[in-house]
């Protein structure tokens, strides 16, 4: 059987620490071929991932236009009252969703 790129389902999955650091080639190796992802966990609790490092690229890429987002809305609404601006900025993206 033959597995085309929009058929390849992702794999997100769970791993404590020591599993990780015990494992941490095979865990590489299942992320760099078959493109899971792994969230590490300690005493249960998520505190990392690993994942395909073009993933990685674009969330460091949408982090940056956040950035740049945000500091641009600083600047437009700087001195005005907070609660103006989060409603004015609140109906911006309401009428986007609409469109």
């Amino acid at each position: 059987m033959i597995v085309t790129p929009d058929e390849v389902i992702t794999v997100i999955r769970k791993s404590p620490a020591m599993e990780v650091r015990n494992n941490l080639g095979e865990l590489l190796n299942e992320v760099q071929y078959r493109g899971d992802r792994i969230v590490i966990t300690k005493a249960g609790k998520p505190i990392a991932a690993l994942v395909d490092y073009r993933l990685f690229e674009r969330i460091r890429l949408m982090d940056r236009e956040f950035e740049t987002l945000t500091d641009e809305l600083a600047k437009v609404y700087k001195g005005l009252d907070s609660y103006a601006a989060l409603s004015e900025i609140d109906e911006a993206v309401e009428a986007a969703r609409r469109r």
